[in-house]
């Protein structure tokens, strides 16, 4: 009998002989929620899947008489050009190089100013750093550039004026390319930390203030509860920042790069990265189809990376990776 009462409730659960956890199920049982959804999946496919037809560009000799769908097709040559060439290992290099300084110098800038920031007692004063730091934040990279030239011209620049005011020689900076990856990651360092250190200091400001009376009472110093609550309490928050940026490391900040080094040509060699080449190769000589293939084989290795992070992370901790 109560076998026979079970069986008759299952059949009332599902929908028209449907499997009870299928997809088909459940569309039926929330089709009113699916259906609210349905504007947002169309806008989506349209303006974000629709669009990866063109990476088919990738792959023809492309011309704009014929379109992207009748152009002839070229197979892997455009890839086999890059990988060819010079540029592929420089670019590469660059990019990865570039945006290895900017992540690690800056995550440990930003952490290590939200812990000092975290410390100061008074409040006025704290505010007044917070909002000095956040500042360059929203300063427009042109902006940026034109501080930087006006820092580092080499005839009129406020550090060649100081170097001649105390007598000491001055340089022609942007001839100089050995310097511009640490002259860029001080500048990237500058105009980004102010974010990450909010960020930071808001997750610092969340920790339980009995842990820290707790410690002080077993004896701890203030480097004890810096190393051993402050920064451990941190850690899910800096590895997720830093799988968010190491999901973009294949990307470099082409707004700052184009708007400070420019078609400099003398700097390119230590600081031309991939979206420079491709913006370059498509403006200066038209190559659309390399273009194309060289910021393909860009998503494709940063979305490979992105999946080594997040297996190594959750290698370390299970709750610590993006999905």
């Amino acid at each position: 009998m109560t076998t026979k009462i079970k069986t008759n409730s299952a059949d009332k659960n599902s929908v028209a002989g449907v499997k009870k956890h299928g997809i088909i199920f459940e569309l039926k049982k929330n089709w009113v929620l699916y259906m609210m959804t349905l504007p947002a999946v169309v806008f989506l496919l349209i303006f974000s899947y629709y669009p990866l037809t063109g990476l088919q560009i990738a792959f023809r000799d492309y011309n704009v008489v014929d379109g992207i769908w009748k152009s002839p097709f070229a197979g892997i040559k455009y890839f086999k050009d890059f990988f060819q060439s010079a540029f592929a290992s420089q670019v590469t290099f660059n990019t990865l190089y570039l945006n290895l300084l900017f992540i690690v110098v800056g995550h440990v800038f930003a952490v290590t100013i939200a812990i000092l920031l975290n410390e100061v007692i008074n409040e006025k004063l704290k505010k007044v750093f917070q909002v000095s730091m956040f500042f360059p934040y929203f300063l427009s990279w042109v902006i940026i550039s034109a501080i930087v030239y006006s820092f580092l011209n080499d005839k009129f620049g406020a550090l060649n004026t100081f170097l001649a005011g105390i007598g000491l020689p001055t340089h022609a900076w942007y001839n100089m390319p050995q310097l511009w990856r640490g002259i860029l990651t001080v500048i990237n360092t500058w105009q980004s930390f102010g974010y990450n250190v909010i960020i930071y200091l808001a997750v610092i400001v969340s920790i339980d203030s009995q842990i820290y009376e707790a410690a002080r009472i077993d004896g701890a110093n203030k480097m004890d509860e810096i190393f051993k609550i402050t920064i451990p309490q941190m850690m899910p928050t800096i590895v997720l920042l830093l799988l968010l940026a190491l999901g973009k490391i294949f990307y470099g900040n082409f707004g700052m790069l184009y708007a400070i080094i420019g078609d400099n040509g003398v700097l390119l060699k230590n600081t031309d990265v991939i979206d420079t080449y491709v913006f370059r190769a498509m403006r200066t000589d038209g190559a659309y189809s390399l273009a194309t293939a060289v910021g393909l084989y860009q998503s494709v290795l940063g979305f490979v990376l992105v999946l080594i992070f997040n297996k190594l992370a959750k290698m370390y901790d299970d709750t610590m990776g993006l999905f």
